[in-house]
């Protein structure tokens, strides 16, 4: 093997960078109108919620989060309350769409629970110890209330849905209207029963069930106890995490108030009674499923002066049911009053991060469009969410604990970068988590759920996560010496189980250059499978640890993953071609696996496509994850000129991505495409970009309930439509941001961390997306030739203007004006 270069990797700071001037800190009219007033006041009931958007000031730019975007046609969105990155996340689960617990798919909502992650793929997560609340038909006999979960599905009026930062309400077609708020650790539920008849009838006694289960049925064990007097429940669970190994246990704590207690007891399956006060419950025969849990009714709701309404506390907590209690009887004292203090609360919290940024979209840019962009922030901000403190298994002083990396495979790519860029002290505390993990398990965590090991998707994309940070800056308390031994074990441990950590496959990859189809391995074990995808993404991995390495001063080191960063070319196919429904493509070079002992393996390129079957690891695997050989033949972001001349050079490499994007190949609704639609930019051509972008957004990113393609992947199709419209996109784990023309007249993004504003600022914008071609660009009045620009931009506040026409121009086109690509070879 040999390696050589001809081109420089990406520094950590900009070349070429203009000189800096004095800028003027922009503050809008609506963030100061903020800072002047407090929160309004939030409708309390189902029935006035819609009014929640037009009730706001008309500067608060609350009225632009809709969390229903992606609440149906897979987006699987959390569309319930919460803080950001919050535990607690109340919302409705529905026996439909219920990944992320609600949709509006017009299913049934079968209970309220307090956890979720948020636009995940695959089975339900979380939406543990579900509350139900109801009447029984016959007050006197518990029995004739509904306890199983199919037995009380109950559908919702579509109509009184509202959701907003910090609130989520529906009613149900019983007439119970429910709505929710959230502290960091608990949920505040209000569940307001249909008044009682004035025909001189018996009081009715509203019940409220909570289950013992998570949306995936997963549970394995579970107990709860029932306070006679107060009503308390309290109890915890085993159950499984959605996509990973092992087991987690979560506790809960409930509380009532609004009534008296008129009595209690637990349920199993389709049996209630008032003995015993506790239960504990297991799989049965055949691991038969034992849907059981605890209850309760109560009195005198009539005579109280709260609208026939029980108030119910939950508190959740992965340590114990006291901590449970505790964390709740602290952030929410007084449940009857506090509903609307934690509404405004986290509505404050959101404000406070979305604050940053600021927007003037320009005379005719619709609402929608500027919808679509603030829910993408707000929904990129939801997770990995903050377990500080509630970690069992180990606690590290002065060290936060983020769990729901659910997926970084899917995240590192723009959630990351993005939080970088709006929130760099919350990007700097998952870094510290993943380093404070790895010190304790031993691994960076790939995927990680439920305080569980999730599983590895492709190569070990934490290592990109650390880079993209160290390249741009994001110091922090950061341990970077910890960070490359990390990244160096990922490169040269294989670990037993590399099935949900590290690489599995790296005497192969260290011997041949290349994971091989069918890999002989017997140091660790994992699904035998994605050679192809796996060699690229290693090819990155040992990029990204040669950028690293680099800058700590390692050349050995640097020099090293550096060559091993052009191990992606052994697998390129020259005379490979490719054909559709019987007609050849006319494209010749794809990726192909391949044998030990270095022969030619076969795999369709369109196969894993949006033309042929989905694979994924445990239905199908093949050779490529989650998608086509057509889509992976472009992610090698670390040597894209070198892919250039692979297929043929400029025009060959455009037509190519042009065919990839319009003949149905391309698959928007998955992450490895999102680069794709930017790579015109390293062949000279980043109008094209800009043009590829426009069939995407609004197309298929919309503000609609179904206005995404796919799982949100914890707000990563959120973070493509907020890079999309910003007029910038970012190479993940290089100090290269692409630039395209902006969807707004112009934005401005303050450095939380340095307190710098950089402003991209579109000249000649024009409201109907005729004039997206960029003419010419200035950073800070100097001209600007690059097509890409750096994280500077961001943290010294430069200012970016790009001045645009109806047609394409020689901006960016040049050979040294194109973006940083390494230029190697290692081919065998």
């Amino acid at each position: 093997m040999a390696a050589s270069s001809s081109h420089h990797h990406p520094p950590r700071r900009a070349r070429n960078t203009p000189p800096r001037r004095s800028l003027r800190t922009f503050i809008p009219l609506s963030v100061l109108a903020l800072l002047a007033t407090s929160s309004p006041l939030v409708p309390t009931t189902a029935a006035t919620a819609t009014a929640t958007a037009t009730a706001r000031d008309e500067d608060d730019i609350l009225r632009f989060i809709n969390p229903l975007i992606g609440s149906t046609n897979g987006g699987n969105v959390f569309a319930g309350a919460t803080l950001p990155y919050g535990l607690a996340k109340p919302v409705a689960d529905v026996d439909g769409q219920n990944t992320g617990g609600f949709a509006t798919d017009g299913s049934n909502v079968i209970g309220f629970s307090t956890a979720h992650d948020s636009g995940t793929g695959g089975n339900p997560s979380l939406g543990n110890f579900p509350l139900f609340p109801q009447l029984c038909p016959d007050d006197s006999d518990v029995n004739s209330c509904a306890f199983r979960s199919g037995d009380r599905a109950t559908p919702y009026a579509a109509s009184s849905v509202a959701a907003s930062p910090g609130r989520f309400a529906l009613e149900l077609a019983s007439g119970v209207r429910a709505e929710m708020a959230a502290s960091e650790h608990a949920a505040l539920y209000r569940f307001g029963f249909p008044a009682p008849d004035d025909g001189g009838e018996e009081e009715q006694h509203p019940l409220v069930l909570l289950d013992l289960t998570d949306l995936w049925k997963s549970r394995q064990n579970g107990s709860v106890s029932v306070d006679d007097d107060s009503g308390r429940l309290k109890g915890n669970a085993t159950f499984l995490p959605s996509f990973g190994a092992g087991s987690y246990v979560m506790h809960f704590c409930a509380d009532f108030f609004g009534g008296a207690v008129h009595d209690s007891g637990v349920w199993v399956n389709n049996r209630a009674g008032t003995e015993p006060k506790e239960l504990y419950v297991t799989r049965g025969f055949n691991l038969f499923y034992v849907e059981a849990g605890a209850w309760v009714r109560f009195a005198d709701l009539a005579s109280n002066g709260n609208n026939n309404t029980v108030t119910a506390r939950m508190g959740i907590s992965f340590i114990s049911a006291d901590q449970a209690c505790r964390r709740a009887e602290e952030e929410i004292p007084d449940p009857p009053r506090d509903f609307d203090r934690l509404v405004a609360e986290a509505e404050d919290a959101w404000r406070a991060k979305l604050r940053p940024v600021s927007v003037r979209a320009g005379d005719g840019v619709s609402e929608a469009l500027q919808t679509s962009f603030w829910s993408g922030l707000y929904r990129a901000m939801i997770s990995p969410q903050n377990y500080t403190g509630e970690n069992p298994h180990w606690d590290s002083a002065g060290i936060p604990y983020f769990d729901s990396y659910y997926c970084l495979w899917d995240a590192f790519r723009v959630q990351h970068p993005l939080l970088t860029i709006v929130d760099p002290a919350a990007q700097a505390e998952m870094v510290r988590s993943l380093l404070d993990t790895y010190a304790h398990e031993g691994w960076l965590p790939d995927c990680h759920m439920s305080l569980c090991q999730g599983w590895t998707q492709g190569g070990s994309n934490a290592d990109v996560v650390l880079v993209d940070a160290y390249v741009k800056n994001l110091t922090a308390g950061i341990d970077w010496a910890l960070a490359l031994e990390a990244v160096v074990q990922d490169a040269e441990a294989e670990p037993l189980e590399w099935s949900h950590q590290g690489r599995g496959g790296l005497r192969s990859w260290k011997a041949l250059g290349y994971i091989p189809y069918l890999d002989f391995d017997p140091v660790g074990f994992g699904t035998n499978s994605r050679s192809i995808s796996r060699t690229l993404e290693y090819a990155y991995d040992d990029f990204c640890l040669a950028t690293l390495a680099d800058g700590l001063g390692r050349p050995d080191l640097h020099d090293k993953y550096l060559q091993r960063s052009a191990n992606w070319q052994n697998l390129w196919k020259e005379d490979q071609n490719s054909v559709i429904r019987g007609n050849d493509t006319g494209f010749t070079g794809f990726f192909q696996p391949k044998y030990m002992n270095g022969t030619w393996g076969y795999q369709d390129p369109i196969a894993c496509s949006a033309l042929a079957d989905f694979c994924s690891l445990t239905t199908n695997p093949s050779e490529t994850f989650e998608a086509s050989i057509w889509q992976y033949q472009f992610i090698v972001p670390q040597s894209t000129s070198t892919l250039i001349d692979l297929m043929g050079g400029d025009e060959s490499f455009i037509s190519r991505l042009d065919f990839f994007h319009t003949s149905g190949l391309a698959d928007i609704s998955n992450e490895p495409v999102f680069s794709t639609v930017y790579l015109y930019h390293y062949a000279g051509r980043p109008a094209l970009s800009t043009k590829r972008l426009h069939t995407y957004i609004p197309a298929s990113f919309n503000d609609t309930n179904d206005g995404l393609p796919g799982n949100d992947d914890s707000g990563s199709m959120g973070a493509f439509v907020v890079f999309g419209m910003l007029g910038l996109f970012p190479i993940a784990g290089q100090n290269v941001y692409l630039i395209s023309a902006p969807f707004f007249e112009e934005v401005n993004i303050t450095s939380p961390l340095t307190g710098n504003t950089a402003t991209i600022r579109a000249v000649g914008f024009d409201p109907s997306y005729g004039d997206i071609y960029i003419q010419s660009a200035t950073v800070n009045g100097e001209p600007w030739t690059k097509n890409w620009i750096g994280h500077e931009l961001f943290t010294e506040g430069w200012t970016l203007e790009l001045t645009l026409g109806a047609e394409e121009s020689e901006w960016g086109q040049a050979v040294e004006d194109r973006p940083p690509s390494w230029i190697g070879t290692t081919r065998v």
